[in-house]
Formats: structure tokens, C-alpha cells, sequence
């Protein structure tokens, strides 16, 4: 293989990467400038007959030709959009706490106990994910709807998104749990520190950054869903961003301008969670660095 050493100039690959990234923010930055148009129209510039060369440009590139914050103003003021906003919120976190604890606990138990069914459980989560989430949406509304009377209510979304997430956060943090070192747990347990202490005290904070990405696969995970959510929720009180989203498009219109601002208002929350999670991962593996 060629190296760096070898004198190839590595200018051609960055070119390549260059253009996939652009290829890949284009459909955002479209989104971003419809939603800052203030038109309650598709922002897309209609070419003449014979347009030019400049006029070609200018049709591609996604910028408005004013810029106005008046479709924020109007999902922000007109549609309860705060709202919807708590209700992804708090059916995003509390997914996030109950599935990454769960799935913290139950990793561990994988990791390190041996016991009856062990390999057979770790299967069992594999398969799971490989049903598609349509096959679950019937006995899920049975089972929750119908028989627990969970519709329309942010518990039953938290315990779908939950249960859903569980299987992957399992296997992500086993992994992670086994390159912890079995020796540290031994010392421990040398020095009378309890299963649960050993647990809490040592191989959590060990564990920061596998948790912390498990978190954020969590929260992004119950924050964009949309199928669950909505076959979940009937009354637009219990709604959540991605469902309310997609009801700007009716048969009558579609309002473009209205959904992008409403999703660039949704990219706010889970923003600021990867930065505070980046920030944590760095931290986690200063913080769980074993000194030799």
C-alpha cells in the first residue's frame, strides 16, 4: 500500500471527502434556507426560458433572497410548537435514563456472571434488531393501547422507545465492559467493596464514554423516531416534534416553509447534547485511564 512516505500527494482524497461533505449538507442547507425565506412558498428560484450562466448558479445554491425569521415567529406564536417541544423532551430523557440504566446493568451482568442462558440472552438481543420496527407496531399498540391504556400518553412512548433501544445499548456496552480490567473488580473485592459498590464507584466512571454514547443513541433515537409516535399519539397535545412536523403536509398544502423552521428548531436540543456528549467523552477517558 501507499503511504505518506512514499510520496503520494494526498490532495485527491481530500478533494473526494470535500465533495461527499458538500453532497451531504446540501439537503441541509436547502432546509435552512427555505426555513429563513419567510415565504410560504418552496424557496426555489423559477429559471426564464433561456437563463444564463449566473442565473444557473444562482438557482442551485441554497440561499434566500431575504432572509426573515417570520415562519420561526409562526411556528413558535401560531402552533404550540413549546409544547410538542416538552413532550419530545421528556419522552426523549426519560427513554434515555430507564434504557441506559437498564441497559448499563444488564451489560454488566453479561460481562461478568456466569449463568444459565447467558449466550442464548445475548442472541436473543441480536435477533431483535433484525426484525423490522413495522413487524412490532401491531402487538405494541395492542399491548399498550388497548390493554394497558397507554395511548396518547408520554409513558407508553418512553417504554416503546425503552425496550426498543435496549438490545443495541446492551451489546455496545458489554463490549465495552469486557476491556475493563477483571483485576481492578478483584482488588475491590479484596478490600470488602460489595458487587453494587464495585458497580457504581469503578466500573461506571471507567465506563463514561461507552455510557455517553449510549445516551446519545438514546435520546437521538426517541427524539426522531416518528412510525411509533405516530401510531402511538391521537391528540395533538401528546404529539411530538417529528409527527407534528410531518402534519404541515395535508392534502390541501404542504407547508414547506413552516416544517423546515420546525426542524430546524428540533436540530437545536439534540446539538446541543452531542457537543455536552463530546465534552463528556474526553473527560471519560481521562477520568478512566488506568495508571501503570
Amino acid at each position: 500500500m501507499f503511504s505518506r512516505r512514499d510520496g503520494i500527494p494526498h490532495w485527491p482524497l481530500h478533494v473526494v471527502l470535500v465533495l461527499f461533505t458538500l453532497f451531504a449538507l446540501y439537503p441541509i442547507l436547502w432546509v435552512i434556507s427555505i426555513a429563513f425565506s419567510g415565504r410560504q412558498s418552496l424557496a426555489i428560484t423559477t429559471l426564464p426560458e433561456s437563463p444564463t450562466a449566473m442565473e444557473r448558479v444562482r438557482a442551485i445554491i441554497p440561499w434566500p433572497e431575504t432572509w426573515s425569521a417570520s415562519n420561526f415567529t409562526s411556528v413558535m406564536t401560531e402552533q404550540p410548537f413549546g409544547h410538542w417541544l416538552f413532550n419530545s423532551a421528556v419522552i426523549s430523557l426519560g427513554t434515555t435514563v430507564v434504557g441506559v440504566f437498564l441497559a448499563c446493568t444488564a451489560a454488566y451482568a453479561f460481562s461478568r456472571f456466569k449463568f444459565v442462558g447467558q449466550r442464548t440472552g445475548m442472541m436473543a438481543f441480536l435477533v431483535s434488531q433484525m426484525f423490522p420496527g413495522t413487524l412490532m407496531l401491531i402487538p405494541l399498540y395492542i399491548i399498550l393501547v388497548q390493554w394497558l391504556g397507554l395511548g396518547s400518553s408520554r409513558l407508553g412512548l418512553m417504554i416503546v422507545y425503552a425496550t426498543t433501544s435496549i438490545p443495541f445499548s446492551v451489546w455496545m456496552l458489554k463490549g465495552y465492559f469486557d476491556t475493563i480490567p477483571k483485576d481492578l473488580e478483584e482488588a475491590a473485592l479484596m478490600e470488602g467493596a460489595s458487587v453494587g459498590k464495585i458497580f457504581w464507584t469503578i466500573i461506571l466512571p471507567l465506563a463514561k464514554p461507552a455510557v455517553a454514547v449510549t445516551a446519545l443513541f438514546s435520546f437521538m433515537t426517541a427524539w426522531n423516531e416518528f412510525m411509533f409516535a405516530l401510531f402511538m399519539t391521537s391528540t395533538i397535545s401528546s404529539q411530538t416534534i417529528p409527527v407534528i412536523a410531518a402534519n404541515f403536509a395535508t392534502d390541501v398544502e404542504t407547508q414547506v416553509t413552516l416544517m423546515a423552521a420546525a426542524g430546524v428548531l428540533a436540530v437545536v436540543p439534540p446539538l446541543v447534547l452531542v457537543l455536552i456528549c463530546q465534552r463528556l467523552i474526553v473527560q471519560g477517558m481521562a477520568a478512566g485511564s488506568v495508571k501503570g
